[in-house]
């Protein structure tokens, strides 16, 4: 998990980014990675599917982190992953 505080301190982010980056980084391992799915996350959080795309936009924009396309076995996409980060001029 990220130390979150410096998100107070963002100019302009939007409420839904911070609340799916607070989801995201609660479900981050030690090294701040975690692969839930969208469907998973719009429904923990109550939100739409596109809510929850564009705020997974807006944060990979603000850098607050990166994804990473994920396959399965047999070449099918999978859930993307997470990699949460504190950008240097935050």
């Amino acid at each position: 998990m990220v130390n979150i505080s410096f998100l107070y301190s963002i100019e302009g982010i939007n409420d839904r980014a911070v609340i799916v980056y607070l989801y995201l980084n609660d479900r981050a391992n030690k090294d701040g990675i975690c692969w839930p799915g969208i469907n998973t996350i719009a429904k923990d959080l109550k939100r739409s599917r596109s809510t929850i795309k564009r705020a997974i936009h807006e944060l990979r924009d603000l850098d607050l982190i990166q994804t990473k396309q994920r396959f399965r076995p047999n070449g099918a996409k999978s859930s993307l992953e997470y990699r949460l980060s504190r950008p240097n001029h935050y």
